[in-house]
């Protein structure tokens, strides 16, 4: 049996033990790779004022959740931060890498902006793979602050 190469698609869940059993599901299913994918999407007004408002959060945000996958024996081959159109942000690593599988992250269905738009659906109908939707609850903990000189837990 061949590796699976999975890209994973998440932002605020990306930490989320949700999203986090279902890749340990994933990946018990047969030999798995994850490149795992955090669009670097602001909140509130920050898109207005400035388009890269959301990269320091993703960052942080992929920075500890790839730490944590690593922890738990999964294979991570990547993590990229990616444009802050979650669309976009996977046409890009499409465009740079092969994949198998992608598998998208949301908040649940009342409070998600990336099911409002449409995203699994719009992946499905526009891409030759498959498209796996895990709803997932973002952790509570907020990310360290890295202008406080907090350091940040991998």
């Amino acid at each position: 049996m061949s590796k699976q190469k999975v890209l994973v698609v998440a932002n605020r869940t990306a930490d989320s033990p949700d999203l986090i059993e279902a890749l340990c599901s994933r990946a018990a299913e047969g030999p798995t790779s994850f490149t795992l994918l955090v669009p670097a999407v602001p909140h509130g007004l920050a898109w207005a004022a400035d388009m890269k408002a959301g990269w320091s959060e993703a960052a942080l945000r992929a920075e500890r959740a790839g730490g944590q996958i690593r922890r738990l024996g999964l294979e991570l081959e990547e993590v990229i931060v990616g444009d802050p159109d979650p669309f976009a942000a996977v046409g890009d690593a499409l465009h740079a890498r092969e994949f198998d599988a992608i598998v998208v992250s949301t908040l649940p269905r009342t409070i998600s902006g990336w099911l409002a738009v449409r995203l699994p659906a719009r992946l499905r109908r526009t891409l030759d793979l498959p498209v796996i939707e895990v709803s997932a609850q973002p952790l509570a903990r907020p990310l360290p602050d890295r202008s406080a000189g907090e350091p940040v837990a991998a």
